[in-house]
């Protein structure tokens, strides 16, 4: 009678994410090198003491886990400010390899900023974003800024309609206008700053090419919305932005169904900002959304879609600042101005 030696298993070490980190799996994480299928076909080939059906279950238990790591493979943070990384599926190429140069903010609009991040990760939802901001600043990456991630859906801005393809997308925690709408907290916008002054940087995104969802699908999103502080982003060096004009009563009123030079003029405005609107000199639907989707950003203190003085002459400010480099000395003058 032969003695057969019984094979020394080998465990599988799987490292446990310490508190405050990524849950993610990651190949650095997994020590798979004594626990392989190969490794395991050879014990069945050597091992009289395990069944078949044993070595079946090892092998297809081996397989599982590697598919599991491929697909939750975790991929370097792209900035310092990024507390965790947690992929999403939902990505592509850039068309023609195009380099991101827009930055495009969103708000959630769900009531749990938990349930947002994971529709952002399933697959079937087919939705996804570059990075996702907590309420309380902590931010997480879930597509590579290289990639194209699924955010934007129908929209345009300066006769681009694939945003997809040169924008990064941010989602900033917030139920919404659905959901009460709250304000933004003081830590989540310091951290959408820090993270957005990251990207122009690495990614050379021109300061008028920071933008609202609404601003690039006004008939659809009115996100990031009314409440979003965006002159503090611009006191950082984020977007563009100007001192809306004071609303006065009184003055030519643009609205809807108005046929005239004027609507077309306004039009040309919007469409060279970069707007989808049309100039056909018509004050239609679509352009009574753009004028409010223009508000929205610039000049909150009235969102009606009527394109009264204060809203032309806001845009009219916005178009002679546009493309001035804002140096140290210029940023203390708007300083004065707007305190003023």
């Amino acid at each position: 009678m032969t003695l057969h030696r019984r094979p020394q298993r080998k465990r599988v070490c799987i490292a446990r994410p310490v508190a405050g980190m990524s849950s993610q799996l990651s190949t650095n994480e997994i020590e798979l090198e004594n626990f392989s299928v190969a490794r395991a076909q050879r014990v069945s080939t050597f091992s009289t003491g395990w069944s078949p059906a044993r070595t079946n279950r090892l092998v297809g238990e081996a397989t599982r886990l590697n598919v599991t790591i491929m697909s939750r493979s975790v991929f370097p943070a792209e900035s310092c400010v990024v507390a965790e990384v947690r992929p999403s599926p939902n990505h592509g190429d850039r068309k023609n390899g195009q380099r991101p140069d827009m930055i495009l903010l969103h708000y959630t609009g769900m009531s749990d900023a938990a349930e947002a991040l994971e529709r952002l990760c399933a697959r079937a939802s087919e939705v996804s974003a570059h990075y996702f901001v907590f309420e309380d600043g902590r931010i997480v990456q879930l597509v590579q800024e290289s990639r194209r991630a699924w955010h934007a859906g129908a929209s345009s801005w300066a006769g681009d309609t694939d945003i997809n393809s040169c924008s990064i997308g941010i989602e900033i925690a917030n139920p919404g206008h659905d959901y009460g709408y709250p304000e933004f907290p003081k830590r989540q916008v310091a951290a959408v700053t820090a993270l957005c002054r990251g990207i122009q940087t690495r990614n050379t995104i021109p300061l008028v090419r920071v933008l609202a969802h609404s601003d690039v699908a006004p008939p659809r999103k009115q996100d990031p919305g009314e409440k979003f502080p965006w002159r503090t982003l611009y006191d950082s060096g984020v977007g563009h932005w100007v001192k809306p004009a004071p609303i006065t009563e009184g003055g030519v009123l643009l609205a809807l169904g108005d046929r005239n030079n004027a609507v077309a003029t306004m039009q040309s405005e919007l469409s060279k900002y970069g707007y989808g609107v049309t100039v056909s000199g018509i004050y239609d639907s679509a352009t009574h959304d753009v004028v409010k989707a223009f508000q929205r950003h610039f000049r909150p203190e009235r969102i009606d879609g009527v394109s009264d003085e204060s809203t032309r002459a806001t845009l009219r400010e916005l178009m002679a600042q546009r493309g001035r480099v804002r140096t140290l000395a210029a940023r203390a003058r708007d300083f004065a101005r707007l305190a003023s």
